[in-house]
């Protein structure tokens, strides 16, 4: 095979994955066994491609930003699936695969006899990733999911903004992401116990679980106190001073987490020693039950004061704080080049394509990005060469009857 695959340091070397999933969820699981070495083989549609390859700004002519978010180091091959050629030819290719992830809607993938039982009878040792809106022995199951769908009814969108704000979404899609790393994980668990019983397993995953799972500590208090927690926008629910705050010239993280360093932040940050000694700010308790009289106080003094001063003076104070950058500028920051955050590759229609790089460090190293995202269908013909045999003769006869 290529390149791609020859990374014998990597963790997921020699493993191999059958990606038929597509938008987000599954492609963050598929891209994550990638970035640890796996060998992903991504099938998508010979003409329309995964749907986000029409999201968002174009990079080329069939890629996007969107798309390439989640699908580095993996390798594209076009395939009709609605033909009985294309079916076969996914049979085939997943008797050879140690993974395959799927997020077709509930049945579909079954009508196509590509099931987890009908792969499982080729191929038992297969670990059979199937991603849906909602579980599937339930009342909902052939319900598609959504991210923004998930993110109202799991509470998500309850819990965030400011106080008296109506619901509001996340700004990323929070609840797709965080499903293709759960299903990750249970991907690799279910790989480690394949060696110890040389058997596969059938790995499900929903989006409205995992979306309720992000609720974490504020869920947990909403049972607790049998009501939705208040909101706080940028503050802490129940530290004070802990949150976004402005400078003169800009915004930044002050994160006061104790009594001791309340006391430096009010005599060295802002002099106010008279804040320190007033009985009512004596704790975090404290502080909290009396944040509308404190945190005024506070706000006035920070806006007085630049920026850069009140950084220094802080990390001066043992006081963990950090300035609030805008995107790009968090993107283009000396801290993310320094720590190779961001991969430049080439791109034989732009010529070089930049991608955010696999969060992962393994020895001292981080994971490398070993392949931009594929160009639609860019590996069909070395795929099913390489894996299945195929000569150029029959790969043409199958282009020319639409299968691949």
């Amino acid at each position: 095979m290529a390149d791609i695959n020859n990374s014998p340091r990597l963790p997921l070397a020699g493993v191999r994955v059958l990606d038929l999933s597509r938008v987000l969820a599954g492609p963050m699981c598929t891209q994550a066994l990638g970035d640890l070495g796996a060998e992903v083989i991504k099938v998508e549609h010979p003409g329309r491609g995964d749907d986000t390859r029409d999201w968002g700004l174009r990079v080329g002519t069939r890629n996007t930003a969107y798309f390439n978010s989640a699908n580095r180091n993996k390798q594209s091959i076009g395939i009709d699936l609605q033909q009985p050629e294309g079916q076969r030819i996914v049979r085939e290719l997943a008797a050879k695969c140690d993974v395959l992830v799927q997020n077709f809607k509930f049945g579909g993938i079954d009508k196509m006899g590509l099931g987890y039982e009908a792969l499982k009878a080729i191929n038992p040792g297969l670990v059979y990733c199937s991603i849906t809106g909602y579980r599937s022995n339930g009342p909902e199951a052939t319900r598609p999911g959504y991210d923004l769908v998930v993110q109202g009814e799991a509470g998500l969108m309850a819990l965030n903004g400011e106080e008296g704000q109506g619901p509001l979404k996340f700004g990323t899609a929070v609840v797709d992401m965080f499903t293709g790393m759960y299903s990750a994980q249970a991907v690799l668990a279910a790989l480690y116990d394949r060696q110890r019983t040389g058997q596969g397993r059938h790995v499900e995953m929903a989006l409205y679980d995992c979306g309720l799972m992000i609720t974490a500590y504020y869920g947990l208090e909403a049972l607790l106190m049998g009501e939705d927690p208040p909101k706080y926008g940028n503050a802490h629910p129940s530290i004070v001073p802990y949150g976004v705050f402005d400078a003169a010239d800009g915004p930044l993280v002050i994160t006061v987490g104790n009594n001791a360093q309340f006391q430096r932040f009010c005599n060295e940050v802002i002099e106010r020693p008279d804040l320190a000694a007033d009985e009512r700010f004596a704790t975090n308790t404290g502080r909290s039950a009396n944040r509308q009289a404190l945190l005024p106080e506070l706000r006035a003094e920070l806006a007085r004061r630049p920026r850069e001063l009140l950084l220094a003076r802080l990390s001066a104070a043992g006081i963990p704080c950090g300035e609030v950058l805008g995107l790009l500028e968090a993107l283009r920051s000396r801290r993310s080049a320094e720590a190779g955050l961001l991969a430049e590759l080439p791109n034989p229609e732009t010529g070089r394509v930049e991608v955010l790089a696999p969060p992962y460090r393994l020895d001292g190293e981080r994971v490398p990005v070993r392949a931009a995202p594929p160009l639609l269908s860019q590996d069909t013909e070395r795929v099913l060469g390489d894996l299945l045999g195929m000569d150029a003769g029959q790969v043409a006869a199958l282009k020319a009857a639409g299968v691949v």
